[in-house]
């Protein structure tokens, strides 16, 4: 690195409101109702995280029949489909349900066009558990395009109640470019009131677009597995800055360093703060000398806690779902 070089932190950066929540649903499950907990896919998607709580006695799994009768079931903050629901309700599961307020807020949406005779075009990653899990709502009448070309090959039923719904970790911009084109083939079609993609992917994908010009590489701290987290990599390339993603700090390479005056660090909604001053601490002794943080929004959204894990709340004897 060049003399006097600095890393520029991007704000917001780090864990949202959806993860916090519910990484604190599996940790007050454990503490209320004692090891094992068992928990459906990654509870969120970093390695990290996962690992922690696997210490503290977490079992993650994928199918519902590795799970033992009578056992605490907690959903991951990506969300699962009806089907994945009533089986647990089926083996009588005390559940605790993870998913992400703004997931479940796209699911309520999809049910209730549904009753009134939509069919919805949803823009996703292929094989993602929030795709899978929101497609899941409905037994058929949802299309999934992944780009601009798959608008073509989409044939609904119909076309006079169409309606778009949008995985919520996407970039903002490519997403924009695919609804364009959804729109331009159906212009019936219905968007959100909202945009689905959250407040959380949105804020941090603007502080990497403000930061990328300003410095000489981008560094984004993530699992492999984060969707959230590969898109701030994405959108720091596209804008012409080298980037680069990372699990941890032992990934960082010392070539990528050398000869850069600036470097610009974010993390994905997933990854926890401690690895970000891993990450800090690692490039400080490839020759970095200053830390400095962007002006940034200020994030303020708290989600609350199912009933059943309130402190405040009685002891859950029935599968709980946060509604």
């Amino acid at each position: 690195m060049t003399a006097g070089s600095e890393i520029l932190l991007a704000e917001p950066r780090g864990f949202c409101a959806g993860v916090d929540r519910a990484i604190e649903i599996v940790e007050r499950a454990l503490a209320k109702f004692g090891r094992p907990i068992y928990v459906r896919h990654e509870i969120v998607h970093n390695t990290y995280v996962v690992n922690e709580l696997k210490g503290k006695g977490a079992i993650f799994i994928e199918e519902l029949d590795e799970v033992p009768p009578g056992a605490t079931l907690v959903f991951s903050a990506h969300g699962v489909s009806q089907a994945v629901q009533a089986e647990a309700a089926t083996r009588g599961f005390r559940v605790f349900d993870a998913t992400c307020p703004l997931v479940t807020k796209v699911h309520v949406e999809v049910a209730k066009l549904h009753k009134e005779g939509f069919e919805f075009i949803m823009i996703g990653h292929k094989g993602h558990p929030e795709v899978e899990g929101t497609m899941g709502q409905l037994e058929s009448g949802i299309h999934l395009v992944e780009d601009v070309a798959d608008v073509a090959r989409i044939e609904p039923t119909q076309t006079q109640k169409l309606a778009v719904v949008t995985q919520t970790t996407l970039s903002v911009d490519d997403a924009a470019d695919i609804a364009a084109a959804v729109k331009a083939r159906f212009p019936l079609v219905r968007e959100p009131k909202q945009q689905d993609i959250c407040y959380a992917t949105q804020n941090r994908q603007d502080a990497v677009k403000l930061m990328s010009p300003q410095v000489d590489i981008v560094i984004v701290v993530g699992s492999p597995t984060s969707s959230n987290s590969n898109r701030l990599r994405e959108v720091a390339h596209k804008l012409g800055t080298e980037s680069y993603m990372v699990d941890s700090a032992d990934e960082l390479l010392p070539a990528w360093f050398e000869g850069k005056q600036r470097v610009g660090l974010t993390a994905g909604a997933s990854a926890p703060d401690i690895l970000v001053q891993q990450v800090i601490e690692r490039i400080k002794a490839l020759g970095a000398v200053s830390v400095r943080k962007m002006q940034g929004i200020e994030e303020t959204v708290k989600f609350p806690l199912p009933k059943g894990l309130r402190l405040d709340g009685p002891n859950a004897t029935q599968p709980e779902h946060l509604r």
